[in-house]
């Protein structure tokens, strides 16, 4: 709840003024809302009562803070021990309010991993995300999961090392593609030993620390004595392995020798956006860049862009040893101590003038400038496009916000409902959405009861937690898969729902389903096409084409994990791993199910207590 002011002037600098009286100056976060309670900023203070009484003042203000206090109606405040946890709270309640007036990081994703697994004699080496529960080493992170297969590929050029899963790995009788292929050693079916194999792994373990020059030599050392030995096929092995590694290394780029650990974070602001490019440096190895976009608003300024950044970027990642920066940043220290605490260990924040690393700098403000023109370009385009969509669908305005509907299944099984998203940025991917279709009283391959399903869960939700239609989550525009009949479909679901202000399009395959000769519906009115060659019309196929991509992806991957369904998965207590040990103990979960209690007893990891649950489970005791 706001705090209560001790008097009640409407908003501005006035109703701020009024709470300095019950504030004192102990560090802490406050909040700015508006007469509706939206939060329109948030911010931490070193002293709460001389942060607050700045924006008491009546003058001195950029023109966005001071429009920012003239809408101000109430504040909130929450105090903390230090100006630390104030910096992390601030970060955290910027991320989970998006207030209007903080700079916000809209892409925040996690980053891909290289995993050299340890749950195996013969580890496996593969690309993680997420939470770092397996037991193994982890390398990383890598910008993109292009960047970790990449690295991926060469790790098997040079070390022959094994990408398959436990369990085909255990079913290989003979050696597969990827061994015809010089890409793996088929340590499957024993055609390399766990010592030699052990001995691959640790090299490419020592690769990825950054020793490949020093493995470089040893191995050249090992052909030298296969050689003298007149071993000669393994002096060739050898042989072809530093060629990889040379070919690995003219090709990774520039890799910087006086940086192990860092990431290189640049800023460039121009026409009221910002681009922020980040490289990350890891092992003297450069394992990719990434651009983000941050919200900033008119009249702010490069400091406190890069330190709203750092914040919101690293209050779910693990900081490196040191970041290098493009800009100064407002509170340095602050954000040193915050950082080394996430870490662990001390954490360095430098902003080089000279030398390799301010040549790192200037390659990666390079990098911002040329994306955000490009993406700059592409918004003008993608502005013109959506005005061209209000003039030919008769709206009023260009929509912001288009979403796009289609289904997948086939003939009715794993139905998936899927929605994209796209506006004056482009697709907004992290704004998708799927949906498993869950109607039990739907005749397969219903359509429409599909699409009632998909729109009713999204428009109910948008209702409970919008009633007042205030965020940006609501639609300006809808694109349906198909014509007058799905139209009429969706007007009496929307009518049930009391939305009357939403517009909707059916884009249907017109004569010959021939591309290019769409028909859009509208309610209550006739079909149209538009011209063969009008960009509006490419633009809604890409559109289109883009909500079927995705929702063939999300059918296909439902389908996949139904395929790899077992009576198995139902039993409390029963993971992947205690799976994998009943299956391969048993061969099927059909002779698990026939097994008695003795025989459960004697799985790897399965003890009395779980033993007795999965035979209770396949013999129902009346």
């Amino acid at each position: 709840m706001p705090d209560t002011p001790p008097t009640s002037p409407e908003t501005g600098h006035e109703v701020i003024q009024s709470y300095l009286k019950t504030l004192d100056n102990s560090p802490g976060v406050y909040r700015m809302l508006d007469a509706q309670s939206r939060v329109l900023y948030v911010g931490k203070a070193r002293a709460l009562k001389k942060r607050v009484s700045n924006y008491a003042k009546p003058a001195g203000h950029s023109p966005r803070i001071a429009r920012m206090i003239r809408e101000t109606a109430s504040m909130m405040f929450l105090t903390t021990r230090t100006e630390t946890e104030a910096l992390l709270l601030e970060q955290n309640l910027i991320k989970q309010l998006k207030p209007r007036y903080n700079v916000l990081l809209r892409d925040d994703k996690s980053f891909p991993n290289i995993l050299v697994s340890r749950t195996h004699p013969f580890p496996q080496i593969k690309k993680h995300r997420g939470a770092k529960s397996e037991t193994g080493e982890y390398f990383g992170p890598f910008a993109s999961a292009g960047a970790v297969n990449r690295t991926l590929n060469q790790l098997q050029r040079v070390f022959l090392l094994r990408n398959c899963t436990d369990a085909t790995f255990e079913s290989r009788s003979r050696p597969c593609l990827l061994y015809q292929i010089k890409r793996c050693s088929a340590p499957c079916t024993g055609y390399i030993t766990a010592e030699d194999y052990s001995a691959s792994v640790a090299d490419a373990v020592r690769f990825l620390k950054g020793d490949s020059t020093d493995l470089q030599a040893q191995l050249a050392s090992q052909m030298a004595k296969a050689s003298e030995a007149m071993e000669f096929e393994r002096a060739a092995a050898l042989r072809d392995r530093i060629r990889a590694l040379t070919n690995v290394q003219s090709t990774q780029g520039i890799n910087p020798r006086g940086v192990r650990e860092a990431d290189v974070i640049a800023l460039h602001m121009e026409g009221g956006q910002a681009c922020v490019q980040v490289f990350f440096i890891r092992a003297n190895q450069n394992w990719g860049n990434r651009d983000f976009y941050p919200r900033i608003g008119p009249d702010i300024e490069e400091p406190e862009v890069l330190e709203a950044f750092l914040g919101q970027f690293y209050d779910q990642k693990e900081p490196p040893r040191q970041l290098i920066l493009s800009h100064q940043i407002e509170n340095a220290d602050l954000m040193i101590d915050a950082l080394s605490q996430k870490l662990g260990r001390k954490v360095e924040i430098v902003v080089p003038q000279r030398g390799e690393k301010a040549e790192l700098i200037d390659g990666a403000l390079r990098n911002a400038r040329e994306s955000l023109a490009r993406r700059m370009a592409e918004g003008q385009a993608q502005t013109k496009l959506l005005d061209g969509l209000a003039e030919a669908f008769g709206l009023d305005a260009a929509p912001k916000r288009v979403e796009v509907y289609d289904n997948s299944h086939i003939q009715g099984a794993h139905a998936v409902g899927a929605m994209i998203v796209a506006g004056p940025d482009g697709f907004l991917k992290s704004q998708y959405r799927k949906f498993n279709i869950r109607g039990e009283d739907l005749t397969p391959g219903d359509d429409f009861g599909m699409m009632k399903e998909v729109l009713t869960r999204r428009f109910q939700r948008l209702l409970k937690e919008d009633p007042d239609r205030e965020s940006e989550a609501w639609p300006d525009l809808l694109l349906i898969d198909g014509g007058a009949g799905q139209v009429s479909a969706v007007k009496e679901i929307m009518g049930d729902l009391g939305i009357d202000d939403v517009p909707f399009i059916g884009v249907a395959k017109g004569i010959d389903r021939d591309l290019g000769k769409e028909e859009f519906h509208r309610p209550g009115a006739l079909p149209f096409a538009l011209k063969r060659n009008d960009p509006v019309l490419y633009f809604v196929q890409r559109l289109r084409d883009e909500a079927h991509r995705f929702a063939i992806g999300a059918h296909r991957a439902k389908r996949a994990k139904a395929v790899s369904a077992t009576p198995l998965d139902d039993i409390a207590g029963v993971g992947a791993t205690r799976k994998r040990a009943l299956l391969s103990h048993f061969g099927s979960a059909k002779a698990v199910s026939r097994a008695d209690l003795a025989d459960l007893k004697a799985v790897d990891g399965v003890n009395e207590a779980l033993a007795q649950k999965i035979y209770d489970h396949f013999h129902e005791r009346g």
